[in-house]
C-alpha cells in the first residue's frame, strides 16, 4: 500500500465571502494538473448564521494508477490532520484553531485579520469583543507557519472578493505542488470576474512573498481636538488643565459622546462628576479613573427612543449600510427599520408631567397600547420615513424633563457614590464596582434585563459591603454578562452565599 498522503484542505468561510468558489478553484486547479481532487462542505451556524467549513483533498493522478484504483478520500477534516487552513476573518481562524485543525507540526494557516463581529459579541451585555491581539497571538503558537494580513481591505482595493485574495495568499505561501501561472490559469478557466480577480490575486501573491504579517500599530498619544465652538473648546481645555495626561484620550471621547449626545452642560456634569472620582484620596489609582470615566460616559448617553431615532438616521449610518451593501452607482438602497416601542418607552420619551399622565391613563394609554402592539415598519430610506424619526430624534430637547432622566441620574448618582465609599478602602474592589456598569446595555427588553441583573449584583453588594472580595464581585459581574436571563449569576450567587 502505498504510503502518500493526500494534500489536506480546510477553508473556513461566512456567506457571500466566495467560498465555494475558492474550493472549486482547488479542485480544478488540481485535476487540471495531474490529481484527483474532492470538495465536501458542511454549513454551520455556529457564527453569524452563515459560516461553513469547505474541506478539499489532492491526491496525485499517477500515484493512483500506480496503485491500481482510485483513493478513499475523505469528507471532514480531523483534528491534527490538515495541512493548509484557509480562513476569511480572523474569528474563523479562531475556530480553526479551536477545534484543532491548526495544529504546529504541520498546519499553515492562512487568515485575514479583519474582524466581523459574531452575534454572540454584539448581543453580549457588555463589552463582548474577542480581543483580536489575542486571536493573533493564538494562532500564531498554534500554526505551523501563520500568514495573515487584512484580506478584506486588499479585495476591495482591487475590486474583488475575498477569496481571489486567500487564492492569491494561497499561492505565495508554496505549500501546494502548482505554479503561479497554473493558479492563474485556474482563474481564467473560470471565465467570471477574471480581471479584478487575477488583480486580487496578484496583490496577496506579492504580499506574501515579501513578507504577510502586518505592520504593528502602535497606538498614538492623545491629540487634542480643536474645536471651533467656545464652549466645547472650553470642555477640551478642561481636560487639559485638570486631568492627567492618560486620562485624555477616554476623556475626550466621552466630552465627545455627549455633546453629540446631548449639549455642552451635559458633558460638562460628566466632567463634575469625574472631578469627583479625581479627588478621591485613592485617585492615584489611574485604573479607576479610567474605567469610572468610560463606563460613566457610557452610561449618561443610554440609549432611549429620541437617540435610537437619531442614530438610525445619521448620515453616516446611510453611508455605512451602502458600504456593507456594496451599493453601486446607480443602484437604489432602501432601508427598512422594524420598530416596536413599549407603553413605558413612548411615556419615557415625553416630558415628565405628559409622560406620567398617559402611564396612569384609561383610554388613552389602552389606545396608545393598541396602536403599539405589533410594531410597525419604517422605511427610514423614505422622505416620510426619514422624517417620522427625525420628529423622535428631537424630543432630546426636552430629555432632562423626563422620567427616563430621573432614574438613570439616580441609579448613576449612586453608583459613583459606592465607588467613591469603596475606593477609601479598597480600590481594586472600586475598580470592579465601575465595570459593573456594562451590566445595562441598550432598551426595551434588552435594557431590562441588564437592569435586573445589575440591581440584583449591587443588592448582594451592599449585603456583603467591602468584604466581598474583587475577583467575587467580578465573577458575579461575568455571569451575569453570560447570561442575561440571570440563571447563571443566580448560581454564583448561590456559590458565594449571597444570594
Amino acid at each position: 500500500m502505498s504510503k502518500t498522503q493526500p494534500i489536506k484542505i480546510a477553508i473556513l468561510a461566512m456567506g457571500g465571502e466566495g467560498g465555494g468558489v475558492l474550493a472549486d478553484w482547488i479542485v480544478d486547479m488540481g485535476e487540471a494538473n495531474g490529481y484527483v481532487a474532492q470538495t465536501t462542505s458542511v454549513p454551520g451556524v455556529a457564527q453569524r448564521t452563515g459560516a461553513t467549513i469547505y474541506y478539499v483533498e489532492l491526491y496525485p493522478l499517477a500515484q493512483a494508477d500506480a496503485d491500481g484504483g482510485r483513493p478513499v478520500l475523505a469528507l471532514m477534516p480531523l483534528p491534527g490532520d490538515v495541512d493548509v487552513v484557509l480562513a476569511s476573518e480572523l474569528m474563523e481562524a479562531g475556530r480553526a484553531v479551536q477545534r484543532g485543525l491548526v495544529t504546529a507540526d504541520r498546519t499553515t494557516l492562512v487568515a485575514s485579520t479583519h474582524r466581523v463581529y459574531s452575534i454572540a459579541e454584539k448581543s453580549a451585555m457588555g463589552d463582548g469583543r474577542v480581543d483580536s491581539g489575542e486571536l493573533l497571538a493564538h494562532a500564531e503558537r498554534a500554526a505551523a507557519r501563520f500568514i495573515h494580513f487584512d484580506m478584506a481591505r486588499a479585495a476591495e482595493a482591487a475590486g474583488s472578493v475575498i477569496s481571489a485574495v486567500l487564492f492569491g495568499a494561497l499561492a505565495g505561501a508554496g505549500v501546494l505542488p502548482f505554479s503561479r501561472a497554473q493558479f492563474e490559469a485556474t482563474i481564467e478557466r473560470g471565465g467570471v470576474g477574471v480581471k479584478p480577480s487575477l488583480k486580487a490575486f496578484g496583490a496577496a501573491f506579492d504580499k506574501v512573498q515579501q513578507g504577510s504579517g502586518d505592520t504593528p500599530v502602535v497606538p498614538a498619544p492623545a491629540v487634542a481636538p480643536q474645536p471651533r465652538h467656545p464652549a466645547v473648546r472650553a470642555l477640551v481645555d478642561r481636560v487639559q488643565r485638570d486631568f492627567s495626561a492618560p486620562l485624555h484620550g477616554v476623556l475626550f471621547e466621552g466630552v465627545r459622546r455627549l455633546v453629540d449626545y446631548q449639549d455642552t452642560d451635559y458633558a460638562g456634569l460628566y466632567l463634575d462628576r469625574m472631578a469627583a472620582i479625581a479627588t478621591l484620596p485613592q485617585a492615584g489609582e489611574q485604573r479607576l479613573q479610567y474605567e469610572t470615566a468610560r463606563h460613566l460616559a457610557l452610561w449618561m448617553s443610554y440609549e432611549d427612543t429620541a437617540r435610537v431615532a437619531a442614530l438610525k438616521t445619521r448620515a453616516t449610518r446611510f453611508e455605512r449600510v451602502r458600504g456593507e451593501a456594496n451599493v453601486q452607482d446607480g443602484q437604489l438602497l432602501a432601508i427598512q427599520e422594524y420598530m416596536h416601542p413599549r407603553l413605558q418607552e413612548i411615556c419615557e420619551t415625553l416630558p415628565g408631567g405628559l409622560g406620567r399622565w398617559l402611564s396612569n391613563s384609561g383610554a388613552p394609554r389602552r389606545l396608545v397600547e393598541r396602536m403599539t402592539q405589533k410594531g410597525r415598519v419604517i422605511r427610514t430610506s423614505s422622505l416620510r420615513g426619514y422624517l417620522m424619526l427625525r420628529m423622535v430624534a428631537s424630543a432630546r430637547r426636552w430629555r432632562r424633563s423626563t422620567t427616563r432622566y430621573a432614574d438613570e441620574n439616580r441609579r448613576i448618582e449612586a453608583w459613583l457614590q459606592r465607588i467613591a465609599a469603596t475606593a477609601q478602602q479598597n480600590p481594586e474592589l472600586a475598580v470592579e464596582l465601575a465595570q459593573c456598569q456594562r451590566l445595562v446595555k441598550g432598551y426595551s427588553d434588552t435594557h431590562e434585563r441588564g437592569l435586573r441583573n445589575y440591581d440584583t449584583v449591587m443588592a448582594a453588594f451592599e449585603r456583603a459591603g467591602n468584604r466581598i472580595a474583587p475577583a467575587t464581585l467580578r465573577e458575579l459581574r461575568d455571569a451575569a454578562l453570560a447570561d442575561e436571563h440571570g440563571k447563571k449569576l443566580q448560581a454564583a450567587l448561590a456559590r458565594h452565599a449571597l444570594a
